[in-house]
């Protein structure tokens, strides 16, 4: 197998774990709506979200050792192409045919948005400086987006797709690095660049689980769209990248990132209202809080005896009063 065959067949699995993990985070964060992180901390679903996403993480870092950072990343969108459907039939519902049209409007404008800044792989890594440059613009944004009190959705979605754009970029300088035989494996550049990796993951698997209480088909998407942005504009700005064909590429990546914008708005109004099933309706019911599970949690003789309201009637020898 060659070495673009590897790095394909690799980002196909990372996107596939990377949308079963999105179907599992949004089923979990339409349970536990603020129910806090300690209570997620301690939920075996949530953890299994987390495996799911560090698989994607890793066969990512190991797709970006065979291939480019241009050719890994466009392959990130077939995570919306994989998580729409799956997100669907876990539901227990067919996939709409305006869900269909966002999903292939949404892959198409990046698909246009990505090729036109293609090309060949850059050698060019982020010093130190730039990297830590590149985290505290990046943090000042999320904050920006995530601050208190903002609403769960497409502003979440954004801040987690910047995040892992961003730790996308910061994985190729430190792949670059790790396998560059002219420094040590260990050395302070390629470190630091992993300890913000690290912290841009995690930070980005948070944002993305608080955003998917909205529902998963746009938030999704803007994640889907925002990664790439972030990813492109450091290597534009930083690495020595280039828009392709000119006065036409760029305007290849505008009306991409229009048909894109267009798909995402599309997925925004066609999330549907979830149903409940048969084991929500009985978690419903058992709550403490429910007047039924209040009769049921009742012990044998624990009820107090109140008198009855059928009034006594005056003659106990006849049923009728004449």
């Amino acid at each position: 197998m060659s070495a673009t065959a590897a790095a394909v067949v690799l980002s196909l699995f990372s996107a596939v774990a990377y949308a079963a993990a999105a179907v599992a985070q949004e089923r979990l964060a339409s349970r536990s709506a603020g129910s806090g992180t300690l209570r997620l901390l301690a939920s075996g679903a949530w953890w299994w979200s987390v495996v799911l996403n560090a698989s994607a993480a890793l066969l990512h870092v190991a797709a970006l050792k065979y291939g480019t950072l241009t050719l890994v990343q466009p392959l990130g969108a077939l995570t919306l192409v994989a998580a729409v459907p799956l997100g669907a039939r876990v539901a227990g519902r067919r996939v709409s045919a305006v869900e269909w049209r966002g999903t292939a409007l949404t892959l198409l404008g990046l698909a246009a948005l990505l090729v036109t800044a293609s090309g060949p792989a850059p050698e060019d890594v982020l010093s130190v400086p730039q990297a830590l440059a590149v985290a505290g613009t990046t943090a000042v944004l999320i904050g920006g987006l995530s601050r208190p009190g903002a609403r769960p959705g497409l502003r979440h979605a954004t801040a987690s797709g910047f995040a892992s754009g961003v730790a996308s970029a910061l994985t190729q300088t430190v792949t670059v690095a790790a396998t560059d035989r002219s420094d040590s494996l260990l050395s302070a550049q390629v470190v630091v660049v992993a300890l913000l990796v690290a912290a841009f993951a995690v930070g980005g698997l948070l944002l993305s689980q608080t955003a998917y209480q909205g529902g998963l088909g746009a938030p999704l998407a803007v994640v889907t769209l925002a990664n790439p942005v972030a990813a492109a504009a450091i290597g534009l700005s930083l690495l020595g990248e280039h828009l392709q064909g000119g006065a036409a590429g760029v305007m290849l990546a505008l009306a991409g990132a229009g048909v894109a914008a267009w798909g995402v708005l599309t997925l925004s109004r066609s999330a549907p209202e979830p149903v409940p099933s048969a084991a929500d309706l009985v978690a419903d019911l058992m709550d403490d809080d429910h007047p039924v599970a209040a009769v049921l949690a009742l012990e044998p003789g624990s009820a107090a005896y109140e008198p009855s309201l059928v009034p006594q009637q005056p003659n106990p020898g006849h049923l009728t009063a004449h």
